[in-house]
């Protein structure tokens, strides 16, 4: 997949703002009829009111003296402390702008909030609903942003610009209880092109982002300098966040549109307990490129974790998967989360820069049933690409089944729990369960050597035919293949197992696509000779399993560690 930068729709100050400030310094303010400043002269921190039963001549500084419009809330020049809040379940035509100046601190932030019973809507006429245009130190909380048809061409819910020269992140941004629908993109935080910083300490927590046209949450930055990495957006937590039904463009074929959660641009950032579904089906037929659940690139030190990403679409014949590493992600981990049912591959690891900037990435702990649903060229997990090294792949559990599949894949062309494609170095897959019912356990494009890509310790498990493809050769016993590519051996002596998980994943009905963790958990106990876990061959495989129970010092394959009926009982995903 070619990355691009989503497409960006920053708005300017209302232009009234800086027509009445040039005329208060003409004039002065004591001339009748002149525009005057909303904000009180001296004091504050200030809270203002606003309502649609309120008065633009009030002060503004109660629920008993609220101002009407949001075109005059646009004329107060925030400071430090400040709060600007909508009257809950009303309606507010129009838009906000926090400009530069404007600026609050994390101590002391500026916050858009409701107040009342419910949120209070924002409704603009073909733009976007909140623009912070370089400055932060800002926090908008318990608001409803709701576009219209020309919003969902050029508009953002909320939109977060730098593009102030310099190296300088702006600081602390908090999105929180926000819904964004009906725009281009939900929600999108930015640094322009030409600038080499965006934000930092950012935090979206408890969000919807569904129904919009490019993407429901994304970041983005200047492009990707691989003799000098640099990233725009430092510190981000995003945590529960829901992005779905972002359709994609159709008509937008020359970069990818649709996606739910889309991360470029950043470091140190978790995308943590979110949920990204039915995403990307109108996205556009003749891109080269298309959307994915929730992706990264041209980012360092990123962790996407207990998310679940299921049913995203592609329009196109590339993408449409759950979850994705990709150009120029560095030190980052894709670990305890769920993909189902996508059109793509459940989990994308794959560079197309020969940069070398792709290394030192983990792919852990993670499921995916069902997946490459339409493009059975992808695979439950799939790794490939241009000068990608260091990769680890270790305890997932991967099944992929026929049935529902396209023509094409019930054909014959079957997507294979794990696909590995060329321009890999330094790759290992240790300690995974893949299972099919019949496809390939595996189709890798080269007879890679241990010494550059070791598979060690997993268990392939087929209710057809085995088949597993290595290079030119298809094999079609564990056995065989472990002869003829030195490969599922440790110390000389063979691993790896053929034998039965017991998961019911491999037969049961896919009925809710938010569902279905308990579905790949062995259910054969203690007895089945599993193969060993990544530690036997010396890989720290972090603190817990995909249910968050702390693991022992023997482990066995796939990603769960535990009976099914106590991953039943914990649920998925119970803990950080």
């Amino acid at each position: 997949m070619t990355v691009r930068a989503v497409k960006r729709s920053p708005t300017s100050k209302t232009a009234a703002v800086a027509s009445a400030t040039a005329l208060l310094l003409l004039t002065g303010c004591d001339v009748p009829g002149v525009y005057r400043p909303a904000r009180p002269v001296t004091g504050g921190p200030f809270t203002f009111y606003v309502s649609p039963d309120g008065d633009d001549a009030n002060d503004g500084l109660s629920p008993d003296r609220p101002w009407r419009n949001l075109d005059h809330a646009n004329s107060v020049r925030f400071q430090p402390g400040d709060r600007l809040r909508l009257r809950g379940g009303a309606r507010f035509p129009g838009s906000l702008t926090l400009d530069r100046g404007e600026a609050g601190s994390a101590n002391e932030p500026v916050i858009v909030e409701s107040y009342g019973t419910g949120r209070a809507v924002i409704a603009p006429r073909g733009t976007s609903a909140i623009t912070v245009l370089n400055t932060a130190g800002v926090e908008i909380r318990n608001l409803s942003l709701v576009g219209d048809g020309k919003a969902l061409r050029s508009g953002v819910g909320v939109a977060f610009r730098n593009t102030l020269p310099g190296a300088r992140r702006l600081e602390h941004v908090r999105i929180t209880n926000v819904e964004a629908r009906g725009f281009q993109n939900g929600i999108s935080v930015g640094a322009d092109r030409s600038v080499s910083a965006g934000f930092r300490d950012v935090r979206i927590t408890d969000v919807s982002v569904h129904h919009n046209l490019e993407s429901g949450l994304a970041f983005y930055g200047p492009e990707f300098d691989g003799d000098r990495p640099a990233y725009a957006h430092d510190t981000l937590r995003i945590e529960r966040v829901k992005a779905y039904a972002n359709s994609g463009d159709p008509r937008s074929t020359d970069r990818n549109t649709g996606s739910g959660i889309a991360l470029g641009s950043v470091r140190n950032a978790t995308v943590v307990r979110s949920v990204a579904h039915d995403n990307g089906a109108k996205s556009a037929a003749d891109a080269d490129e298309g959307p994915e659940g929730v992706w990264v690139y041209d980012s360092d030190r990123v962790v996407l974790e207990h998310n679940t990403s299921y049913r995203n679409r592609t329009g196109s014949h590339v993408d449409g998967g759950g979850f994705g590493l990709d150009n120029n992600v560095s030190n980052s981990v894709m670990q305890y989360n769920l993909a189902q049912g996508n059109d793509g591959p459940g989990f994308l690891v794959y560079s197309g820069k020969p940069t070398g900037a792709h290394r030192n990435n983990v792919v852990r702990f993670n499921m995916s049933w069902d997946d490459a649903r339409k493009l059975p060229e992808y695979g439950g997990i799939v790794a490939y690409g241009t000068r990608l090294s260091n990769l680890d792949i270790y305890h997932n559990t991967v099944v992929m089944r026929s049935e529902d599949l396209a023509s094409a894949a019930s054909a014959g062309n079957r997507p294979p729990a794990l696909r590995l494609r060329d321009g890999m170095s330094d790759v290992r897959v240790h300690s995974n369960i893949l299972a099919t019912d019949g496809g390939p356990l595996i189709e890798a494009e080269s007879a890679y050597d241990p010494s550059r890509l070791r598979v060690q310790g997993n268990d392939y498990y087929s209710t057809g035919e085995w088949s597993l493809r290595w290079g030119g050769q298809r094999h079609t016993t564990l056995a065989g293949w472990r002869a003829a590519s030195r490969q599922e051996t440790a110390d000389g002596e063979p691993v790896g197992t053929d034998v039965d998980p017991c998961l019911r994943g491999l037969a049961a009905p896919v009925t809710d696509g938010a569902a279905g963790a308990a579905n790949l958990v062995p259910g054969c106990g203690d007895a089945i000779p599993f193969a060993r876990g990544a530690r036997a061959f010396g890989v720290d495989p972090g603190p817990v399993d995909y249910f968050g129970n702390r693991l022992g010092d023997t482990l066995t394959a796939g990603a769960a560690q535990i009976p099914s009926e106590a991953a039943e009982a914990t649920g998925p995903n119970a803990t950080d």
